[in-house]
């Protein structure tokens, strides 16, 4: 954090300076390390099995905070008696399909509950073995593409419950047999973390838990980077709720962005399967707007996504305006719909397969920063056009003249045909609008200068596009047109600005009343948002940022001014309702008092009839504690006074989760894609629903179970460093950032400098089947070999901001062009933080004989399209 997250890292300073212990667990010594009470070195893509050690601690011991546990979460609710476990199965869940490489997930279930939705892991007929090369068209539907980010569904809210933890499957007892052999032994077999620094970090967070007190777990981006990533977060939230964590003040789980605004460009998305407010986007069988919301949640679940279709009406209305009406659905014909997969990935392999004609980058260089490189930079060389809109001529937007391809003969600049448009685009402080931090907090940022040249802002860039392609077509009587004809498009203030208006834009967004004696009037919180096409409002979540016409985000009140540095509402503005802490019904206990004083955040009101305190509260504010919801209520009428998570089917924090997920209701520890250890606690080597893509052009290094794997010995992870920024377009065209961290360079552990015969600040080769890169050496003790199960493991790090261009003031060799694709089934999100390599002193070769280095590597390992990509590794599917 301290490395990636300066300013943002000043806090915690602060609170060790009053006291509070600051633990590290990381592969690296960092800058972080250097300042924290404890530094925890654990081998890449082992943390599962590290959280699932805290668990097991955690429940033999007793230590959870029991009633919040009961009161709280799913821990009494019981389990499907069809649920079978990893612990009974090797290694799977029930429910596991060999042929497709996906989890009928129906046995996962509640008491009482068939599954529903969850039922359908994969495409009908889909399977995990097909041809190799479209294996990602027949395992499509992920997680993240049917539920948004929804949550999961419930086909009504009444469970089976026993509130004294006994019952063999509640949850409290599958988690008790889940975690049983995740001793602080096999902890240290599997991360290399000895048992007594484990039991240390153990005690430092339970200790620090409870009535009186609060841990807080912080993690990078970098955590959901594996093909298990989503489980991380999942171990992460099973310790806090067991501890009474989460919804109280100090707690929680916070993530740390890449960016300043990557949580706004996830809230208002520029992802393809997430509409405005983690509406799941539609889908191709979704005909009507009725069978759209009918796909979100059931009727019969507790919560506020039963509310959906007010947030949806609202969103087209938004949209469309007077042209959405009920008589034609609010427009919804006129949204696009996917079809499975269409995620960055699966675009760069459609064009390689001559399916994408067409691309726009924006902030985003995939030549450098995404995992293969080489296959972003040829996928590219197949378009017809590419749009660049960035503040540089990054490498994506030179990659047909100065690519690493056009060394080694695999391109000529002469035969590719992808006509590149550059469009130099406006910096954070030559635009008005607004971020949104990792804490949800908008903040409207004011224009300090005018940009140069020709160079826009986005909202210029979009609006223009928009508004051209509208009087285009205009006039146009076909039905596919009517969406964009129909489309509100009045974003520019009167007078001869050509740059719209951010703040037109985030009016539209908090929405207003349409209809009534309120018509006109800017909505004040997303309750007040109506089915019936009388509101309207671009992102549910963000309404309240414009209440009262007042633009929230710009407030700069400080916390003295406010009385005191308790939770400071009035700087900025954060989503939803200006809430701070998310789910703080649960700071109170179940009668409505704080846990207790020192913690104390909102509370019952008893004499006022409501809740009170010092946020927001996170709950219907007139619903008592003691309230109870008649037989067949639902949605918010459904909560009871003592449901705190109100997003929730079932208004419970899920230890277990009974749907949502594609590759298990609890983590399990699973190997990376590519790994030097086999598995120490099941048959099941990797993530058995992880997506792979046999293909020509993606292949694998060996991993311990098959032949070959010793000529790719080492792991290596890679990470950021202060002096750069993500793929390097805001730091190494900037000559004092340049001259900071000139040169590419890899960490390696004065052991394995021996082993290798490596020279400090000489040079080496990393190589893996992908392909090759020179580094310069650092020896450091900061990357520490790890004794795994009696072998040593050596970890290699490396940045990864630089590519090989012909603009920036410094280039280098990009880390990232050394991984393969092996994605996280939910989300797909690529696995590169931890994978195998083989590393040799001095430089890469260069030119065709770079191809053939990589060739002999491939040969020596036998590395076919078939490597590493078996799901099932248990004895009987190998035998």
């Amino acid at each position: 954090m301290a490395e990636c997250h300066p300013v943002g890292f000043q806090w915690v300073m602060e609170a060790k300076a009053r006291g509070a212990k600051v633990i590290h667990i990381d592969p690296r010594f960092t800058r972080t390390s250097a300042v924290s009470d404890v530094h925890v070195p654990l081998r890449a893509g082992s943390d599962i099995a590290f959280l699932g050690g805290i668990v097991k601690y955690i429940l033999d011991n007793e230590l959870y905070f029991r009633e919040y546990v009961t009161a709280y979460t799913n821990a009494a609710t019981l389990i499907s008696e069809d649920y079978q476990d990893t612990e009974n199965l090797d290694g799977l869940f029930s429910g596991y399909d060999a042929a497709t490489g996906t989890y009928d997930t129906s046995s996962w279930a509640y008491e009482g509950h068939d599954g529903g939705e969850s039922r359908r892991g994969a495409v009908d007929g889909a399977g995990a073995t097909g041809d190799g090369e479209h294996e990602a068209e027949e395992r499509e539907r992920a997680a993240g593409q049917e539920l948004g980010n929804r949550g999961a569904n419930l086909e009504h809210s009444e469970v089976e419950r026993d509130e004294s933890l006994q019952h063999p499957r509640c949850v409290l007892q599958v988690l008790k047999r889940h975690y049983a052999r995740y001793t602080p032994e096999v902890v240290e077999e599997v991360c290399g973390v000895p048992k007594e620094l484990f039991l240390q970090v153990c005690e430092a967070v339970t200790v620090n838990s409870g009535r009186e007190r609060t841990t807080a777990w912080v993690y990078s981006v970098g955590w959901t980077q594996h093909s298990v990533g989503v489980q991380y977060i999942r171990g992460s939230a099973i310790i806090q709720l067991l501890l009474g964590n989460m919804g109280r003040p100090g707690g929680g789980i916070m993530a740390l962005r890449g960016h300043a605004s990557i949580q706004g460009s996830t809230d208002i998305p520029t992802l393809y399967n997430i509409l405005p407010g983690y509406l799941p986007m539609p889908r191709a069988e979704h005909a009507s707007l009725r069978d759209y919301l009918g796909s979100i949640g059931s009727p019969g679940q507790k919560g506020f996504w039963t509310q959906a279709p007010a947030y949806t009406t609202s969103l087209l209305k938004a949209w469309f305006g007077d042209a959405a009406t009920a008589e034609n659905d609010y427009g919804f014909g006129w949204l696009p719909r996917i079809n499975g997969n269409h995620g960055t990935y699966q675009t760069v392999m459609d064009m390689l397969d001559d399916k994408v004609e067409g691309y726009f980058l924006l902030g985003q260089n995939p030549a450098v920063g995404s995992a293969h490189g080489r296959m972003q930079r040829m996928g590219m060389s197949h378009l017809k056009w590419l749009v660049v809109r960035d503040l540089q001529l990054i490498e994506s937007a030179t990659f047909w003249k100065d690519a690493p391809e056009i060394a080694t003969g695999e391109l000529r600049t002469k035969d590719i045909e992808t006509e590149v448009f550059f469009f130099p685009a406006a910096t954070h402080v030559e635009k008005e609008g607004t971020f949104t931090q990792t804490q949800r907090m908008l903040q409207w940022r004011e224009k300090a200068v005018s940009p140069p040249g020709d160079a826009r802002s986005e909202l210029h860039f979009f609006f223009h596009m928009g508004r051209m392609l509208r009087e285009r077509y205009e006039g146009s009587t076909l039905e596919r047109d009517q969406g964009l004809l129909s489309m509100t498009w009045d974003y520019l203030e009167p007078g001869e600005s050509e740059e719209p208006s951010a703040d037109l834009v985030l009016r539209e967004v908090n929405g207003c009343h349409l209809a009534g004696d309120e018509a006109g009037r800017p909505l004040s919180t997303f309750v007040e948002m109506k089915d019936d096409g009388t509101t309207s409002g671009g992102c549910w979540i963000y309404t309240g940022v414009y209440a009262n016409g007042i633009n929230q985000a710009a407030r700069r009140t400080s916390w003295r001014e406010q009385g005191g540095p308790w939770l400071a509402r009035e700087w900025g503005w954060a989503w939803p309702a200006n809430r701070r802490i998310l789910y703080n019904r649960a700071s109170a206990d179940p009668e409505g008092k704080p846990w207790s004083e020192r913690k104390a955040l909102v509370w019952w009101d008893e004499e006022a009839g409501r809740w009170t305190g010092h946020d927001v509260p996170d709950f219907p504010v007139t619903k008592a504690p003691s309230y109870r919801p008649p037989e067949g209520a639902s949605g918010p009428d459904g909560l009871a006074g003592d449901d705190p998570f109100i997003m929730q089917a079932d208004g419970k924090g899920w230890l277990f989760a009974p749907s949502g997920l594609l590759d298990g209701p609890l983590p399990a520890h699973y190997e990376p894609h590519e790994s030097p250890v086999r598995n120490p606690l099941y048959s099941q080597q990797s993530n058995p629903t992880r997506l792979n893509f046999r293909r020509k052009d993606n292949l694998s290094n060996p991993p311990v179970t098959e032949p070959g794997n010793d000529v790719f010995p080492y792991v290596f992870t890679t990470y950021r460093l202060t002096e750069h920024h993500t793929a390097g377009g805001m730091s190494r065209w900037v000559p004092y950032l340049s001259e900071l961290q000139p040169e590419f360079f890899c960490e390696v552990s004065p052991e394995l400098a021996r082993e290798r015969g490596l020279e400090n600040l000489g040079w080496a080769t990393i190589v893996t089947a992908r392909t090759a890169v020179e580094a310069r050496v650092l020896v450091t003790d900061r990357v520490v070999p790890l004794d795994i199960a009696g072998t040593v493991v050596h970890q290699i790090g490396l940045p990864y901001h630089w590519g090989v261009g012909s603009d920036a003031y410094v280039s280098g060799d990009s880390a990232n062009d050394l991984f393969a694709l092996s994605l996280d089934p939910n989300v797909l999100i690529q696995e590169c933080k931890a994978a195998t390599c083989d590393i040799q002193p001095g430089r890469r070769p260069t030119g065709p004989d770079l191809l053939r280095f990589v060739e002999e590597y491939r040969s020596r390992a036998g590395v076919t399209v078939e490597t590493g990509n078996a799901l099932l590794t248990l004895p009987e599917a190998t035998a």
